[in-house]
């Protein structure tokens, strides 16, 4: 399947709220699903939503094994999820630097719920029930806010902590999210 653009942050199908998908374990369904993939993969990233391709569904894929790029994070489990829901399991914060496709060679410190329940489904229908905390947790929020129209500098509290990549990390070989 083709690696398809990333919109990039001004793009105004960024800021919509996403579709629900109303229909499972469908060729279209799983063609999205695949370029995401193959997106996600060829940029190197941690997860995609379908609307950063152009696609206004709630669909994410995300997924962190063994990367040199990220070698200090925690592994999270190749996950498709369709129609997610996300609640804090409670109050507790952390902040956290983030990247994103959408927004290419820029980082910022984002809170984000240290732990999370979430439910959705795969791309066949079947159920996802998950309490996650930590990175995973992260990863979840950051591209679930792409279905409710948000990116991650809409979160930031304090923009002394954004700025691109290569002058906040001069050293560093980061990838985007």
């Amino acid at each position: 399947m083709p690696i398809r653009p990333v919109l990039r942050m001004g793009d105004p199908l960024l800021l919509q709220k996403a579709a629900p998908v109303t229909a499972f374990d469908t060729p279209e369904l799983h063609a999205l699903i695949k370029d995401m993939e193959d997106t996600m993969a060829h940029m190197n990233g941690a997860g995609i939503a379908a609307p950063q391709i152009g696609v206004s569904l709630r669909v994410v894929i995300f997924g962190v094994g063994k990367n040199p790029r990220y070698p200090d994070a925690e592994q999270v489990p190749y996950t498709v999820l369709v129609n997610p829901t996300l609640q804090p399991v409670n109050d507790d914060q952390e902040d956290g630097w983030e990247g994103c496709l959408s927004v290419p060679g820029m980082r910022g410190i984002v809170p984000r719920y240290v732990r999370l329940h979430y439910t959705g489904f795969d791309q066949y229908g079947n159920p996802i029930d998950r309490l996650v905390s930590g990175f995973h947790a992260r990863v979840v929020q950051h591209e679930c806010d792409h279905l409710d129209g948000i990116l991650y500098p809409m979160r930031i509290r304090d923009l002394a902590n954004f700025g691109f990549q290569d002058v906040l990390f001069p050293n560093a070989d980061l990838a985007d999210d």
